[in-house]
């Protein structure tokens, strides 16, 4: 998935340095608390004994259920897919609200595709409510609908806005692809709360930190997720069809640096680990200041490419490359 933040690239790096501080990380509790889409609890699903992974965006809750919670194998995966892949198209809350053909003057997915999200989203809840299906097939199935629904969406990258003509993508038929995860023999849990909320209730070994970097709310950025994943009905405001929305400390200048010392103050966790970049609210030494209060402080330091949803000739940027922090506390 395209999505702003993502520690994809930057993955084997984060678990390399995680590892050179914690030893024998077989026998630790490894916790992912702005998981995201899940990325880094991904890589580390199968080295540690327990993954908590957590976002309070329920598109990523989704995602995490899938790819972290889900463990064994699901015999009747493929067989599910195929058949939602044959499923005869439908006019439903996604056609009519965000689709042109509908009169919704919105165009974030062709008409044709449109509807079979609907009809596809619309069966799987029908399986689940039916228990025609379990809940480790439910969370399959729905990850993997939001993962081929986002390779067809008409954007440039996110959601707060669509194109006026559908993209060369945005024209190929919407084909549901399983959302294969790793299979292992330990268990994992998965949660939807704010970050600061569930810290006090959680305990564990290694903490892994990615929040928001700047004034972009996930929430809006990834609104029709959202709704795809919750498909429920409400009324979509303004241009871009926008749901409410969570807003997090995270993303509030005046904000971040108070949640964030609370945060590491309530965290049970020896070690903390908490990436952020060079552009961030706050800074290199506002996040040294605050660790450095709670332990023992070490930073390290990679440079890699800007997330390219940032190269657009509206927006000034200086450089093509960006600095990713990995702020270190031994508590």
């Amino acid at each position: 998935m395209n999505y702003i933040g993502s520690k994809l690239k930057l993955s084997s790096w984060i678990k390399e340095s995680i590892t050179d501080v914690v030893e024998k990380i077989d026998d630790k509790i490894f916790c992912d608390l702005f998981a995201g889409t899940g990325i880094v609890g991904r890589v580390f699903k199968k080295d540690v004994k327990k993954v908590i992974a957590n976002d309070i965006e329920y598109y990523s809750y989704v995602l995490n259920k899938n790819y972290i919670q889900n463990h064994t194998l699901l015999s009747r995966g493929n067989e599910l897919i195929d058949e939602l892949n044959s499923i005869t198209p439908k006019e439903g809350f996604i056609y009519k609200n965000y689709c042109l053909g509908s009169g919704s003057g919105r165009q974030y997915f062709s008409d044709a595709n449109g509807k079979k999200i609907d009809a596809i989203r619309q069966k799987i809840q029908e399986w689940f409510e039916n228990k025609a299906i379990n809940e480790n097939e439910y969370f399959f199935l729905l990850a993997s609908l939001l993962e081929s629904a986002d390779k067809v969406a008409n954007t440039a990258s996110v959601y707060g806005a669509f194109l006026k003509h559908l993209k060369k993508s945005a024209l190929k038929e919407l084909e549901l692809k399983p959302a294969f995860f790793e299979i292992n023999d330990n268990s994992h849990q998965v949660f939807k709360e704010d970050a600061n909320t569930l810290i006090k209730k959680i305990q564990g070994d290694i903490l892994y930190l990615d929040p928001p970097y700047n004034h972009r709310q996930y929430g809006a950025n990834y609104h029709l997720l959202n709704t795809i994943a919750e498909y429920k009905e409400f009324i979509p405001k303004g241009k871009s069809g926008l749901r409410e929305y969570y807003k997090s400390s995270y993303c509030k200048k005046n904000e971040v640096l108070k949640s964030f010392d609370k945060l590491i103050n309530d965290a049970n966790f020896k070690y903390i680990f908490l990436s952020y970049n060079n552009e961030g609210l706050m800074s290199e030494d506002d996040v040294k200041e605050v660790m450095s209060k709670y332990g023992k402080y070490d930073l390290t330091i990679k440079k890699y490419q800007r997330f390219k949803a940032d190269k657009t000739t509206s927006r000034n940027h200086k450089a093509d490359k960006t600095f990713e922090y990995l702020h270190i506390l031994e508590k």
